[in-house]
């Protein structure tokens, strides 16, 4: 793969990602793996009491959705991102309401920007998650610092 980020992708946005359905399971582990704590993420009795409709998934589970759906346009030859080059450089989330186990929820990532400084290409992709309604659920944006051939 090209070791060059193709910029003309900016304004891009990818949607072939299938719907990703939020299980009990993923969330138990990611809070397992997080180190969350709340019993909203284990107990569904003490998730249903707080008023939701099963375990609540920790606020960054959102970046398990956020990088499946990257990968469609990270694996896209004509994207240049050779993902072995490929260093997180930041991701944030803006919350619309929590994710809950038993939804499932699309994506879309639009390629926010892509700037080059010293030997690296600034990749920025926004990823919007949206419920089977269509109402949005969370956006993440997230940074990637791709090294040049010679970095």
């Amino acid at each position: 793969m090209s070791a060059t980020v193709d910029a003309s992708r900016v304004g891009s946005v990818f949607t072939g990602t299938p719907p990703f359905e939020v299980t009990r399971r993923d969330v138990v582990a990611f809070a397992d793996a997080v180190g969350a704590s709340s019993p909203v993420h284990r107990d569904i009795a003490e998730a249903r009491a707080a008023g939701f409709a099963d375990l609540v998934a920790p606020v960054t589970f959102a970046v398990v959705i956020a990088q499946e759906a990257e990968a469609e346009y990270i694996a896209d030859p004509a994207s240049g991102v050779d993902f072995s080059r490929v260093v997180h450089a930041d991701e944030t989330f803006t919350h619309c309401r929590p994710l809950v186990a038993g939804e499932s929820v699309t994506t879309a990532v639009h390629v926010d920007s892509i700037t080059s400084r010293g030997g690296l290409t600034l990749v920025t992709t926004r990823t919007e998650i949206t419920d089977a309604s269509g109402d949005a659920v969370a956006s993440v944006v997230s940074t990637l610092a791709v090294r040049g051939a010679d970095a």
